[in-house]
C-alpha cells in the first residue's frame, strides 16, 4: 500500500511508502486523501505525514509523464494542487516528517502542511527543481513559494531550482527544523502530542485566515487552465 494509517490515541500517523520514491501518482494520491478521510473519520485531532526511510517524496511520477497525454498530465497534477489546498484547509494540524529527500511535489507538499520537521543529514535534497527539467512551475506551486518561502531565498529556490540540504532547507522554508534521523519521530509525536489540546475549529479557522490568498489563488486556477506543468 501506498498510505497507512495508524491511530496513536488522537494522532493520526499516515505512513507514505511505495516501497521505492513516493512519487506521486494517481495511486498515491488515492492512498494519501483515504488515509486522511479515515482520519477525520476517526475523530483525530492531528495528523503526522511521514515518508518512507531517506525519501519523503521525489515529487510526482516522471515515468507517468513521460508516457501520458498532455490531458493525462494536467489531470494529476491538478489532483497534487488539490492536495495542497485540502492540506491548508485540514480540519486539524498536520505535521510533516521530512524522513530524506522532498522534491519538487513532495517539497510543494511540505509547504502546505503546518508544522515540518526534516532529518539533518547532508545526503538529503529538498527543494523544487522544476527548472532543471525543463518545466515551468503550476499556480500552486508558485503560490506556495510566495507565501513559505524566505523572500531572499525565492528565486533561488524557484527560478534557479536550487535544491537544498536539509538545514539550509529550514533557512529557506522549506522546513522548520531539523533532528537527528534516529530522533525524528520521536520529535514529531512530541509535537503532536501537545496539538490536540488545541481548539481544532480555531486552529483551522485561524489557520485559513493566514492562508486565505493562497487558498483561493490555487483554487481559482484550477478552473482556469492554471493547473498544469509546461514545459519550456
Amino acid at each position: 500500500m501506498t498510505a497507512t494509517l495508524e491511530m496513536k490515541d488522537k494522532v493520526a500517523v499516515i505512513r507514505l511508502d511505495d516501497g521505492k520514491r513516493n512519487a506521486v501518482n494517481h495511486a498515491l494520491l488515492d492512498g494519501l486523501n483515504g488515509a486522511l478521510d479515515e482520519a477525520e473519520a476517526k475523530g483525530a485531532r492531528c495528523v503526522v505525514l511521514m515518508g518512507r526511510d531517506g525519501t519523503f517524496s521525489a515529487g510526482f511520477d516522471l515515468k507517468f509523464f513521460a508516457t501520458c497525454t498532455p490531458e493525462e498530465m494536467t489531470g494529476l497534477v491538478l489532483r497534487g494542487s488539490q492536495l495542497t489546498t485540502r492540506l491548508l484547509q485540514y480540519p486539524m494540524p498536520v505535521i510533516a516528517a521530512c524522513t530524506g529527500h522532498g522534491i519538487a511535489m513532495g517539497a510543494f507538499t511540505l509547504l502546505s502542511c503546518d508544522f515540518r520537521y526534516g532529518v539533518d543529514d547532508d545526503q538529503y535534497r529538498i527543494g523544487a527543481n522544476e527548472t532543471a527539467i525543463k518545466m515551468i512551475l503550476p499556480v500552486f506551486g508558485f503560490e506556495l513559494a510566495k507565501a513559505r518561502l524566505n523572500p531572499l531565498e525565492k528565486a533561488r529556490a524557484i527560478a534557479e531550482g536550487h535544491l537544498y540540504t536539509p538545514k539550509d532547507a529550514v533557512k529557506a522554508g522549506f522546513l522548520d527544523e531539523v533532528v537527528s534521523a534516529d530522533k525524528l519521530e520521536e520529535t514529531v509525536m512530541k509535537r503532536a502530542e501537545h496539538l490536540p489540546q488545541l481548539s481544532s475549529k480555531s486552529f483551522a479557522g485561524n489557520r485559513i485566515g493566514i492562508w486565505k490568498e493562497t487558498i483561493d489563488a490555487i483554487e481559482t486556477s484550477h478552473t482556469s487552465g492554471g493547473a498544469k506543468v509546461t514545459p519550456a
